[in-house]
């Protein structure tokens, strides 16, 4: 199988962001806010959305499912408070439920969750209970920085994170940490916030103990893991003069990298530099980067190809493409196990 670790709805009906839109009007006007029955999208709306944009594009590149999740950008943890977040987060969970429904063979969810900037991290657990529990999402996303390029919260290390990486490991699911919109005029939200979180992220995993605590604890680095793996004797040799264990001892027994590196060069220094155990394949399809490349003809995010050029085995690729995945994500294994596939 080829399997997308790395998928957002982007391409959901325009209504939902336009109830997104009355619930921020109603930060100022409360007599404006919306309700969650007040959005109204059907499955037929929900079908063309999916088949005519991310399910067209799988078909053609062969890829069999994607872990699939609300729209990054959309997720806006600084708008509002918890209550605003955690009313968009349910909306957008949803909404992923409905599309797995629709498409089980293509699609598995991965959940948004409410965060809020400063706001300790157990208010999440309702929400990601429900997803797993309910919705039988394989996996959330976490983003380290709810304040949208800012940067108020403690680092993934500190203990303030504590209770979501306890739910993690009990309902043994991985975390992609990834941020959402940037507000902060320095960041561009794609070009700058992601690939500065991706490395952020490593970075502060590389500065902590966190998995002395929960060595059993998995988190994908989108991105390619940002700077990281171009600059890996860097952070080889800062950890060396921290006193930490070699990276392959501290690092890669829990932190994994995905393929969203968007040009053969990239790839290719991706597979060299990380073991392939620690490479997950992924597209972000129909994402940050959706025109086609003039230097090859095809779209920057068909990652599938820059895997089939790249310098690897047939083991290495099945590794990469299907066996890491399972391995990294055990429920989206037990639901494919359950399909018979």
């Amino acid at each position: 199988m080829i399997i997308d670790v790395h998928g957002h709805y982007t391409t959901a009906p325009k209504a939902l962001e336009d109830w997104r839109q009355r619930q921020i009007a109603a930060l100022k006007d409360p007599a404006l806010a919306p309700k969650a029955s007040d959005l109204r999208i059907g499955d037929d709306e929900i079908r063309a959305s999916i088949e005519a944009n991310q399910l067209r594009f799988m078909r053609e590149r062969g890829i069999d499912l994607t872990v699939f999740s609300p729209r990054a950008s959309f997720m806006a943890h600084h708008i509002g408070d918890f209550d605003t977040s955690a009313a968009w987060a349910a909306i957008c969970n949803e909404l992923i439920h409905r599309v797995c429904r629709l498409f089980p063979q293509n699609f598995i969810g991965c959940a948004m969750l409410p965060q809020s900037p400063g706001v300790d991290p157990r208010t999440c657990l309702a929400e990601l209970k429900r997803c797993v529990e309910e919705y039988g999402f394989v996996a959330i996303n976490l983003n380290p920085d709810p304040s949208g390029g800012h940067w108020r919260d403690p680092p993934l290390t500190d203990r303030w994170w504590y209770p979501i990486y306890e739910k993690m490991v009990e309902y043994d699911i991985p975390a992609m940490i990834h941020v959402s919109t940037s507000c902060n005029p320095c960041f561009h939200t794609t070009g700058a916030h992601y690939i500065n979180a991706d490395t952020t992220a490593v970075m502060q995993l590389i500065e902590g103990d966190l998995f002395r605590d929960f060595p059993t604890l998995r988190f994908v680095i989108p991105h390619g893991g940002g700077a990281a793996p171009y600059h890996w004797g860097r952070y080889r040799g800062l950890a060396q003069d921290m006193k930490k264990p070699p990276l392959a001892e501290h690092l890669l027994g829990n932190v994994y990298f995905d393929t969203c590196v968007y040009h053969q060069p990239g790839i290719d220094l991706l597979v060299r530099v990380i073991p392939t155990d620690n490479i997950l394949f992924a597209s972000e399809m129909i994402g940050a980067v959706r025109g086609v490349d003039p230097e090859t003809g095809h779209h920057f995010d068909d990652t599938r190809r820059y895997l089939e050029a790249a310098a690897l085995d047939a083991e290495a690729r099945r590794r990469i493409f299907e066996a890491n995945a399972r391995r990294v994500y055990p429920r989206l294994d037990a639901a494919l196990r359950a399909q018979g596939r």
